[in-house]
């Protein structure tokens, strides 16, 4: 069952900042004793009785209130004209999209991508699905020329792990010209940093797990779009395939959304000053953040970005072995997986057998929290600085 949009928000954020939308959005009509915050709606399904339409919700695989206050603050923040859609987890947003390439149809993608992506494509080239060219986003040249055979072009810009930044505005623009249909996953930059919607993508996802929701306690997934068409495509694709959200984890990735604004702020800023500070170290070899001056994508994202993120990439000196070791000595980083929460995280990315074989093997991942800068500093120091070199 398809059902009809609702209403982005109970009133109105149009007006509104981006900044200001994060806290305002998603909130009761503002009503006499009306409370503050949104309720949680826990039901499995919905008294009705009768023919079903469009406007019905049914049943709880359907729809919930509860995802639809964070539906519409996506929206609001994507500049989309159609609610968001929330997915149990990010690769479930991935999944729903990537079934809009028709049987047999191609995929370009980049080389470097989050590698949750890659092993889904893969899984789905092996199955005869369809088939995949892995290119180069930064070079757009070769982007554009594998756009012939295409029927999507997904792009990650910036890329995971390599930060790699992409032309978004000249990729989109192309793939409109050509027919085919574009995905910008947007998880590392979040909509207050960069909008694809507004470069002509038609599609954007987030694994709202990362910087939406920002602690590190939910697993979640978004795609947004304003083409009713693709609209009503990936909303029957959840519906069909259970791919929905807990009302739970949607109402608590709301409250957690609330602070976006000051958490990017504040993890972008420790983000800038930890890299160039990195690049003088003498146990790194190499340092990749969109915001030195002199990273190769630095100036692609300062035109078309507001900010440049707070995921930072570096490849030490010595070998596995060492650099492992030098993550061991961490205390105030926390060595895991995933980005976007309160705390810093760091990882060795080709850990996971999926990751690409172009990414370092020695390769850190840091996503930047928001601790002070000066302890940051002080553990990232002192466990690099005992690496034998």
């Amino acid at each position: 069952m398809t059902a009809r949009p609702e209403t982005p928000s109970a009133h109105s954020t149009d007006a509104l900042r981006p900044d200001t939308v994060v806290v305002a959005g998603g909130r009761p009509a503002p009503e006499h004793d009306a409370p503050v915050g949104p309720a949680i709606v826990l039901t499995s399904t919905y008294r009705g009785s009768g023919g079903l339409d469009a406007a019905d919700r049914a049943y709880g695989r359907y729809s919930n209130p509860t995802w639809e206050d964070m539906e519409g603050v996506l929206a609001r923040l994507e500049g989309a004209d159609r609610p968001g859609l929330l997915y149990a987890s990010g690769l479930a947003a991935i999944a729903s999209v990537l079934s809009l390439v028709p049987a047999g149809g191609c995929l370009v993608m980049p080389r470097h991508s989050y590698q949750g992506s890659l092993a889904l494509a893969k899984d789905l080239e092996a199955r005869g699905l369809l088939t995949i060219v892995t290119v180069d986003v930064a070079d757009t040249e070769e982007v554009l020329a594998a756009l012939g055979a295409a029927d999507l072009l997904w792009l990650e810009s910036p890329t995971n792990p390599m930060l790699e930044v992409a032309d978004l505005p000249a990729l989109l623009a192309a793939a409109r010209e050509r027919g085919v249909l574009t995905c910008v996953d947007n998880t590392f930059a979040t909509p207050l940093v960069q909008r694809p919607l507004e470069h002509g993508a038609d599609v954007v996802v987030h694994s709202v797990t990362k910087y939406l929701a920002g602690h590190s306690d939910v697993v979640l997934g978004a795609a947004v779009t304003s083409d009713a068409g693709l609209w009503d495509r990936l909303k029957a694709h959840r519906s069909l395939h259970g791919a929905i959200p807990g009302p739970f984890e949607a109402w608590l990735a709301l409250r957690g959304m609330r602070t976006l604004a000051l958490r990017i702020e504040r993890s972008a800023a420790t983000a800038g000053e930890l890299a160039r500070r990195l690049q003088e170290h003498p146990a790194v070899l190499e340092v990749r953040y969109p915001g030195l001056p002199g990273d190769p994508g630095h100036e692609r994202a300062a035109a078309q970005m507001d900010g440049f993120g707070a995921i930072v990439a570096i490849v030490p000196a010595g070998d596995v072995e060492a650099v492992e070791a030098a993550v061991e000595r961490l205390r105030v980083w926390t060595p895991a997986t995933s980005l976007g929460g309160v705390e810093s995280l760091i990882e060795r990315r080709r850990r996971h057998h999926e990751e690409p074989r172009s990414v370092p093997e020695t390769l850190l991942r840091l996503s930047v929290g928001i601790e002070n800068v000066e302890d940051l500093w002080e553990d990232l120091d002192r466990a690099l600085s005992a690496i034998d070199r």
